[in-house]
């Protein structure tokens, strides 16, 4: 149900907070796409973002998100109150760093190139938030964050709590923050390695020299869509269909499976594949969340039927409650 004016009241009471009412979702999500929420906080400070999800919690159906990277939202927005924290904290003490969960990934690794910290240039051009890195494991290049992070400080929904590198249970693209969506990363601290910035900086710029070939800054798209696949965890029969070739680090490309169901170049109204990445889906600018779960499930359902191979999406999805807005499944 909508926002009470009640609710809005006592949000409104809270300080270092920022409400919006009515504010379309498209403008906090890469892909440009997704309707209005009823009620979008910006938290400043973890107090504030405690009492305002109490509220939330109180008052009917909530979300929280981050920078937006990863998320398809629907095209009917989000009936309720969606949170951010938007601290961006980054401190260093020798080779530790301590950084806020709303920090940009980007303005992390610039800051550990900058100061001789080896750990994280591999990261290089790769949107969104720390939050969210952490929360998805982010990574490239054969490196994740995990191989960084020693501790992680959240909000478990009763108090702030703090657990190490083991405890997050991290694995590809995945960590126990992921399945426990009640939690919410507020902090991390990470242990780096000493190495000269100026060949910090070389790895850096050839890594996203590459990047912007692929993902160009002003194209509407959340990087790769499907989660690249374990080879050891593939089905036999899937197995023998995959060239040594484009097994890298013990990983399969989605892109391999969707380059032969012929992804490349489909298009739904304003939604496209591109013709030069199999695994790249993104908005020409008309593009809606409505076509995209389209495109998305043709995809899904054309790799599942020739190789019996379900991809998983590294997007996440919001607002999708209704029959008319379905999350897509090739089971």
């Amino acid at each position: 149900m909508p926002v009470e004016q009640r609710t809005l009241q006592r949000l409104a009471q809270i300080p270092n907070l920022t409400i919006y009412e009515h504010i379309p979702l498209a403008r906090y999500t890469r892909f440009g796409i997704g309707g209005p929420a009823d009620v979008l906080v910006e938290a400043e400070s973890e107090t504030s973002f405690i009492e305002a999800l109490r509220i939330a919690r109180e008052s009917g159906d909530y979300t929280v998100i981050g920078g937006g990277t990863n998320l398809i939202v629907s095209d009917a927005g989000f009936q309720g109150v969606v949170l951010r924290l938007v601290l961006q904290g980054i401190e260093r003490e020798d080779l530790t760093l301590r950084v806020e969960a709303g920090a940009e990934l980007q303005a992390l690794v610039d800051y550990s190139i900058d100061h001789g910290l080896k750990g994280l240039e591999t990261m290089t051009g790769i949107p969104g938030s720390v939050g969210a890195a952490v929360y998805g494991n982010a990574g490239a290049y054969g490196h994740s964050i995990n191989e960084c992070v020693r501790h992680v400080r959240f909000f478990d929904g009763s108090g702030v709590r703090v657990i190490g590198n083991a405890e997050c249970e991290f694995r590809y693209r995945e960590s126990i923050f992921k399945r426990r969506k009640d939690w919410v990363i507020f902090s991390a601290e990470l242990a780096m390695d000493p190495a000269p910035g100026s060949e910090l900086s070389r790895i850096a710029a050839g890594i996203l020299k590459i990047r912007l070939e692929k993902y160009p800054l002003d194209m509407k798209c959340a990087g790769s869509i499907f989660k690249n696949l374990l080879f050891a965890e593939l089905p036999e029969s899937a197995k023998a269909r995959v060239p040594e070739r484009v097994i890298r680090e013990g990983k399969v490309p989605s892109a391999y499976f969707l380059e032969q169901v012929g992804a490349k170049g489909v298009q739904n109204g304003g939604i496209r594949v591109a013709d030069y990445h199999a695994n790249l889906i993104y908005n020409t600018g008309s593009g809606n969340a409505k076509q995209l779960c389209a495109v998305i499930l043709d995809l899904k359902s054309r790799v599942k039927e020739r190789f019996g191979i379900t991809l998983e999406e590294e997007v996440q999805y919001v607002g999708f409650s209704s029959a008319a807005d379905t999350v897509p499944s090739a089971s």
